[in-house]
């Protein structure tokens, strides 16, 4: 099992290098029409094939340590769909736009990659929900969600093999595999309305899990649900920035594509399992200090080029700005993360820091008891709390 989850890893880095091959051979090639009038760009396929090999790699780590966990498995499956679909398209755009005339995809092959993604994404947002951490669903009453799922991606699977006219994502090639248009077409209908119903009862499941987990399964799920959340809102960024400015950013591909996989890795072979806190402390500290530095930097150029009319200068001036601010700019930001997401943490330190003041001005025995005990439950909140101070053996 080992072998064939590097097996699957490998086939779909070699997929990845292909696609990237014909990227660079295709690179600025426009595209028709009816096909978005996209223009093939090397350094964003580079970018996409990057992320889903690192996708791969997880999946087969996770697969080869945990094989009986279906979960492993449909990490290694999803990239290599979409290594089969990236590879495919690049094919059929160097065949048919970048050097038209030369040899076309096989019409097999092509068809193969129309549907195959059904199993890359579909599955990151139904089937590892329900099934995390353990690979099992929540309890035996949630089995409708599971049927609900396998319906949904096999409805929309055979609706995209089957139905008839030109191939969705290659439109100049007729389906060789068609049958009756309108029973596709509503298979293709109810697959992504499924889809949906399947997400909302899946992410429903995460949630009652949730709420009855404790130990390791509840910061397991605490890993799989900051990940959903991070992807959700770098799918929403990306969508905003397509539609507002036909823009496609590979910087927020990278959580979009790999923080599911990355979070399950790491929670089901309990890697570093108890630091996502201080990951999205991090996270929150260092992205509040970039968007606050690049914003003063450039506040600070066009301010004093506008000031002195030197752009060397008002460059250099606000770089030395910009360094003197970093470190008084992450203490402050830090502090305004840990009182407004940490509030327990940041209550605890400045009890401690006070205990700590009144404790180098006291010198009655008792009294530092009593402090002792009070800062000791302000800060861990034990359920018992007792001193005991050994006796004073100096001789009177």
């Amino acid at each position: 099992m080992r072998r064939l989850a590097w097996a699957l890893t490998t086939l779909t880095a070699t997929l990845a290098a292909v696609t990237v091959a014909f990227a660079a051979a295709n690179d600025g090639a426009r595209l028709a029409a009816d096909e978005g009038e996209e223009v093939v760009s090397l350094a964003g396929e580079i970018a996409y094939s990057l992320n889903f090999v690192a996708f791969a790699a997880l999946g087969g780590l996770l697969a080869s340590r945990r094989p009986r966990n279906p979960i492993g498995w449909l990490l290694c499956l999803a990239p290599l769909s979409l290594g089969i679909s990236g590879a495919v398209t690049g094919w059929y755009v160097r065949a048919f736009y970048a050097e038209p005339g030369s040899a076309a995809p096989p019409e097999a092959l092509l068809w193969l990659a129309n549907w195959i993604w059904v199993a890359g994404f579909p599955p990151l947002i139904t089937a590892l929900l329900l099934l995390f951490p353990d690979g099992r669903l929540p309890a035996r009453s949630w089995w409708p969600a599971g049927a609900l799922v396998a319906a949904a991606l096999g409805l929309m699977l055979f609706g995209y093999a089957l139905t008839p006219g030109p191939l969705d994502d290659f439109p100049r090639v007729e389906n060789p595999l068609g049958i009756a248009e309108g029973l596709t077409t509503t298979m293709v209908e109810l697959g992504h309305v499924g889809l949906l119903l399947s997400a909302i009862a899946s992410a429903a499941a995460l949630a009652w899990r949730f709420r009855r987990s404790r130990g390791v399964e509840r910061q397991q799920l605490k890993w799989i649900s900051t990940a959903a959340a991070l992807a959700v809102v770098a799918f929403i960024a990306n969508s905003v920035l397509d539609q507002a400015f036909g823009v496609i950013s590979n910087f927020l591909m990278l959580p979009f594509l790999l923080a599911l996989p990355a979070a399950a890795t790491v929670a089901i072979l309990r890697y570093r399992l108890y630091d996502l806190g201080r990951i999205v402390n991090r996270t929150l500290v260092y992205g509040g200090l970039t968007l606050t530095l690049a914003a003063t930097y450039l506040g600070l150029v066009l301010l004093i080029g506008l000031a002195v009319g030197e752009s060397n200068l008002a460059i250099a001036a606000s770089t030395l700005a910009v360094a003197a601010l970093f470190r008084p700019a992450r203490a402050r930001i830090q502090a305004i993360v840990d009182r407004r997401f940490y509030r327990r943490r940041y209550d605890a330190a400045r009890a401690l820091e006070s205990f700590s003041a009144r404790l180098r001005d006291e010198v009655d025995l008792q009294a530092v008891g009593s402090e002792l005990r009070a800062a000791v439950r302000e800060t861990v909140q034990p359920a018992h709390l007792s001193l005991w101070l050994p006796p004073d053996r100096r001789s009177t």
